[in-house]
């Protein structure tokens, strides 16, 4: 028997339920808890660590979005046997855009482990894709890339990508937009104002205009989302249009 052995630290209740709650989305027990909290520290807690580096899940996200990035790439190389690099390249943009992470991250409840200093109903859409970025990057780092590309495959290739489907998924209807009138040698125009209203939050309006003529309007929390808006519903105005030039 060794004596002078040290004494492990018992875990916490909350650590417990962590791990266990952790374990039915990841599929498998996580071994280093810290670096999982990490992926779930949002920055405006202001942690810091003994040499005074913050400790937040910014890092694990870029980290996550590489490893997301070469699975799906790898993934694609595979079965898509006749794309050439434009292709590929297209298709892994709309599997990683920011609208199948979000709603990933949301499928899984991520939120529900978040650490933040900012009341929850003020949180963008975009912290759910970030979350689950970060959680990718702490997989990495505690299990490998093994682990990450299995998770990555059960939980975002298997249940959300279909390559036909993807084929046709429109990703951003101001880039589609900008290339019709471009096309057609028509002048596109966002005409892009604050409007909070009564509002605690700061919104944005925006009015699309091809050739001088108002096509349609959207309004959002920030400017690119107000803008995607207004470009989708002067899509469906323009449809016909578009589709058959």
């Amino acid at each position: 028997m060794n004596f002078f052995r040290k004494k492990l630290k018992p875990a916490s209740t909350e650590d417990l339920r962590f791990k266990i709650q952790l374990a039915k989305i990841l599929g498998f027990k996580p071994r280093d808890l810290s670096v999982y909290k990490k992926a779930f520290t949002h920055s405006s807690v202001k942690k810091t660590n003994s040499q005074g580096k913050p400790i937040n899940y910014e890092r694990l996200e870029f980290l996550g979005d590489a490893v997301i990035g070469t699975v799906i790439a790898d993934y694609l190389f595979k079965n898509s046997p006749f794309g050439d690099e434009g292709y590929l390249t297209q298709m892994r943009s709309k599997i990683v855009s920011r609208v199948y992470l979000n709603e990933i991250g949301k499928k899984l409840n991520l939120i529900q482990f978040v650490k933040s200093a900012v009341n929850k109903d003020r949180y963008g859409d975009n912290i759910y894709g970030n979350v689950f970025e970060a959680l990718v990057g702490a997989i990495y780092i505690d299990r490998g890339f093994n682990y990450c590309r299995n998770f990555i495959l059960n939980k975002l290739i298997k249940p959300y990508v279909n390559i036909n489907k993807l084929e046709q998924k429109i990703t951003s209807y101001k880039r589609l937009l900008i290339e019709w009138c471009q096309k057609e040698k028509k002048e596109i125009n966002f005409e892009i104002f604050e409007d909070s209203g009564n509002n605690q939050l700061k919104y944005y309006s925006v009015k699309l205009f091809i050739n001088g003529k108002l096509i349609a309007k959207g309004r959002d929390t920030s400017k690119k989302r107000a803008e995607e808006k207004a470009a989708k519903r002067s899509f469906y105005v323009l449809q016909k249009k578009i589709e058959n030039a």
